[in-house]
């Protein structure tokens, strides 16, 4: 039986849209509302956030406010590191925007240097930009492309200025290892919103790529199953969930919300089915913007995903 070390990451600078800091405290409001004595039972510590940054103007236009994001990410990857120090741990990360994950994996890859670390990308989109490719600059679209130390140069469109090269190059970097992992060990569940640069890196590296249509015909048991039969080489597997996996129509509490994707009941499914492999080690979820939401309707779907996952990772029914 594992014990859940609960790691709050209130950071929204890697997002274009304002709000995602306060997903965990919506988050927060939704247990309550539900009468969960859930965060009184699972202690979490909170990361220090950059957001100030959000008030001063943006330097780096190809990959925006890089320094804050390798900051909080530095920071992320030693909370987490530290959380494996106990082996009965298992810590999940609730944090504001996606680019948190390059820290959660750069953390896992820190305590087990020589484990091959699988990812189980669960979103919308693939995040496999660079500043050379970005159109938008928004480093949550990054997160991937730097956990594989992938610059796409053959698709490259920006010419960033040397500084932004200098922290993409240590964000790749980050806890002296690169790549954290390799593209054979990435499965992404529910990808549906991507531009031409990013299908053409999964296309060149035959990633594995799991669309609504296939998840339904499988349903998302059988989706569990082969994606961690997938994963089968690896030593270590994380699950990111991004709630904009979720279909748009119910998912509208998030900064880039994406028709065509599965529902609450599938996405809460499909995580309790992952999360009973032993080879599961850490679970993060991220993107919930109450500002963008109604009745706080998104965080209260990602809480009882939340609570359905913990109680599977502690065997708590």
């Amino acid at each position: 039986m594992k014990t859940v070390k609960l790691i709050e990451v209130k950071s929204e600078i890697g997002a274009g849209t304002r709000g995602a800091s306060m997903g965990i405290d919506a988050i927060k409001i939704a247990a309550l509302d539900f009468g969960s004595s859930f965060f009184k039972k699972h202690k979490s510590i909170e990361v220090p956030n950059e957001n100030r940054l959000l008030l001063e103007p943006v330097i780096h236009d190809y990959a925006k406010r890089i320094k804050g994001v390798l900051t909080v990410c530095d920071r992320v990857s030693k909370e987490v590191s530290k959380a494996f120090s106990d082996h009965r741990n298992f810590p999940i990360v609730l944090a504001g925007d996606h680019s948190s994950a390059a820290g959660t994996v750069t953390g896992i890859k820190m305590a087990f240097p020589h484990k091959r670390i699988g990812l189980i990308w669960i979103d919308a989109h693939a995040d496999l930009h660079s500043p050379y490719t970005t159109p938008s600059g928004n480093m949550h679209g990054m997160v991937l492309a730097a956990l594989l130390g992938e610059d796409n140069m053959e698709q490259a469109v920006n010419k960033p200025d040397e500084e932004t090269i200098d922290y993409w190059n240590k964000l790749k970097n980050l806890g002296g290892i690169c790549p954290k992992v390799n593209y054979s060990d990435v499965v992404f569940i529910a990808l549906r919103d991507l531009e031409p640069q990013e299908d053409q890196i999964i296309r060149r590296n035959k990633m594995r790529a799991f669309s609504l249509p296939e998840i339904r015909r499988k349903a998302v048991e059988r989706t569990s199953i082969e994606s961690l039969n997938y994963l089968d080489q690896c030593d270590l597997i994380y699950v990111s969930f991004d709630v904009d996996s979720m279909d748009s129509g119910i998912s509208k509490g998030t900064g880039t919300p994406a028709p065509s994707g599965i529902s609450e009941k599938e996405a809460g499914n499909l995580i309790y089915y992952l999360l009973r492999s032993k080879k599961v080690c850490c679970f993060e979820m991220v993107e919930i913007n109450p500002t963008l939401d109604r009745e706080n309707l998104m965080a209260e779907n990602a809480f009882e995903i939340l609570y359905k996952a913990t109680n599977q990772i502690t065997n708590d029914f």
